[in-house]
């Protein structure tokens, strides 16, 4: 169990309400469509287990946060992985950008936005994220990733704009997203970075860091040490 979780129980019941969604892009852990770069030494199936193993992980972090409302954005088809209290919305579009812009209209208001490469998310963190995205002087929050890319994005006002002309899924994800705020004139507040699972290397040091994750005893029932 992470080390924030006794904190859900003793948390400040006077605390000002959450007014952002807390919003999770997903793929379906399907074997051959998610995951696939940790293959090898992964087979697809393991690939997949471990892809539902870290879904679950972030989909347990977000309904342990308060928040407005949880909101999954799903390409595929909800499993016994889907806890309760979380909204449905499907994927639409044919690229990652694409599919922020449509997420975001979609949802609309305040929102942060998360993936399922983070297993290692935690209420401590989500909740801080919130935090800072409600402070009267922030307008956008970023979570950097490791490897260049992020791992949260959140709005303080849902503008699909954000996403234009950002090429995603590269080593220069960040930056450019960063230099898109910028442009809109949107102050940002810039959150912990994080790493985020690509590789089987990612994977491998995220369990480390995080052991108390459905991911990490994934990771060794799967036995698979590269």
């Amino acid at each position: 169990m992470p080390g924030d979780a006794c904190e859900l129980l003793t948390r400040d019941a006077s605390v000002e309400p959450v007014t952002a969604a807390l919003v999770v892009m997903a793929k379906a852990p399907v074997a051959g469509r998610c995951k696939t770069r940790l293959c090898p030494p992964l087979d697809l199936a393991q690939a997949a287990a471990l892809a539902e193993a870290a879904l679950a992980d972030t989909l347990q972090a977000v309904a342990w946060t308060p928040a407005l409302r949880r909101v999954l954005v799903l390409d595929g088809v909800p499993g016994s992985w889907l806890p309760a209290g979380f909204e449905l919305i499907a994927q639409r579009g044919t690229g990652l950008a694409e599919r922020l812009r449509n997420a975001v209209r979609d949802v609309g208001g305040a929102l942060l936005v998360v993936g399922m490469d983070t297993p290692q998310l935690t209420r401590a963190l989500l909740a801080g994220a919130l935090e800072r995205l409600a402070e009267p002087a922030t307008d956008a929050v970023l979570g950097p990733a490791a490897d260049g890319g992020y791992w949260a994005i959140g709005l303080a006002n849902a503008d699909p704009a954000v996403f234009d002309g950002v090429a995603m899924s590269t080593d220069a994800t960040g930056a450019a997203q960063r230099a898109r705020l910028e442009d809109l004139r949107l102050r940002t507040a810039t959150l912990e970075t994080l790493r985020d699972v690509d590789t089987f290397e990612d994977a491998t040091a995220v369990a480390a860091l995080a052991p108390w994750t459905h991911f990490a005893a994934t990771l060794e029932w799967l036995g698979v040490t590269g």
